[in-house]
C-alpha cells in the first residue's frame, strides 16, 4: 500500500463517517449538531480534494480507488440514518432515503457479482452530481436540525396562542423565536426538496448500471 496525502483524505473521510453519528451519543444538542455538520461537511469537502490532488500529483493508487467509492457510500449512509433519527422517521425523509440505500445495496451488490468485469459500471457525471446533490441535502437538513433545537428551545412552555403571536408580531420576539423558526422552515423544505432530486439522480445512475450489468446476468 503507497501512503500518500490522497489516501489520507480518503481514510480520513472513512473514519469521520461513523464519527457523525457517534457525536450524538456523546455530546448534548445543539452541540452534536455542529460537530456533526463540520464533520460530514469537511469530509464531502476531501472527497473532492483527494481525487484532484491523486490526479494532479499522479498519486492514484489501488488502495484508493477502492476506498475513494467505500468512504462516499459510508458517509452518506450513515448521515442518513442520523438524519432520519433526527427528523423522527418523518415519510419525506424515509422514502428518498430508502430509494438512495436501496441503489447503494443494490449497485455494491452488482459490482461484487460482476467481479472482474465490474469495471463496466464506471462512475459516470451524473453518479458524481448525485453524490454531490446528496452531500449537499445532508448538510441542509443538518442545519435545519440545529434551528429545530433552537426554536424548540425558545418557545418551550409556550402554547399556540402565544407562539402565533410571535409570529404574527402580536406579541414582542425578543429571543429572536421568529427568525429561527422561518430559517428552519427554509432550510427543512429545501433538504427535502434536495434530497428528493437526490434520490431521482440516484434511481436513474442505478437503472443505468443496470443496463450497464445487463448483458453480464444473462445465462
Amino acid at each position: 500500500m503507497r501512503w500518500n496525502i490522497p489516501n489520507t483524505l480518503t481514510i480520513l473521510r472513512l473514519l469521520a463517517a461513523p464519527a457523525v453519528m457517534l457525536v450524538f451519543l456523546l455530546l448534548p444538542r445543539p452541540f452534536a449538531d455542529w460537530v456533526a455538520l463540520v464533520l460530514f461537511v469537511g469530509a464531502s469537502a476531501t472527497d473532492w480534494f483527494d481525487g484532484y490532488l491523486a490526479r494532479a500529483w499522479n498519486q492514484q493508487t489501488k488502495l484508493g480507488t477502492m476506498l475513494d467509492p467505500i468512504a462516499d457510500k459510508a458517509m452518506v449512509i450513515i448521515a442518513l440514518a442520523a438524519v432520519i433519527g433526527l427528523m423522527g422517521l418523518n415519510g419525506l425523509i424515509l422514502i428518498p432515503a430508502a430509494v438512495i440505500l436501496f441503489r447503494e445495496t443494490f449497485v455494491s451488490g452488482l459490482r461484487e457479482f460482476l467481479g472482474d468485469t465490474a469495471g463496466t459500471l464506471k462512475v459516470t457525471k451524473l453518479a458524481k452530481w448525485k453524490t454531490t446533490v446528496q452531500m449537499v441535502a445532508i448538510s441542509v437538513l443538518f442545519i435545519s436540525g440545529i434551528f429545530e433545537h433552537h426554536a424548540g428551545m425558545l418557545s418551550f412552555g409556550m402554547d399556540a396562542e402565544m407562539l402565533d403571536g410571535v409570529m404574527s408580531g402580536a406579541v414582542s420576539d425578543e429571543n429572536g423565536l421568529r427568525l429561527y423558526m422561518i430559517l428552519l422552515s427554509v432550510t427543512w423544505y429545501l433538504g427535502v426538496a434536495l434530497l428528493w432530486i437526490a434520490a431521482a439522480l440516484t434511481f436513474i445512475t442505478g437503472l443505468d448500471y443496470f443496463n450497464k450489468a445487463l448483458p453480464y446476468l444473462k445465462d
